[in-house]
């Protein structure tokens, strides 16, 4: 479903395992994940906390796809770890 829905994204990056974090919005949502737009690329396979800024929930998930780099930042396909039917706060 096409859906724009701000997140807010967390994940630990490098060997000292240094915690970062970023906003993006969603271009794409289902049950199992997205595809966001965030300002900077993320690593294949990459843990992530993703946050919906819309209902304040956060779920954990993984990178698995690094797009190309458009005009409003890279897209990347996140798969949720544990979906939840209500994450995403619309009806799927």
């Amino acid at each position: 479903m096409n859906s724009q829905v701000p997140v807010a994204i967390e994940w630990r990056e490098g060997s000292a395992g240094r915690e970062c974090q970023a906003q993006a919005r969603t271009r794409v949502v289902n049950f199992y994940g997205c595809l966001l737009v965030a300002a900077r690329p993320m690593a294949m396979e990459q843990k992530l906390v993703l946050t919906n800024l819309a209902n304040h929930r956060s779920i954990g998930g993984v990178v698995v796809y690094r797009g190309k780099k458009g005009l409003e930042g890279w897209e990347m396909g996140v798969e949720l770890v544990n979906p939840a039917m209500d994450f995403w706060g619309v009806e799927l």
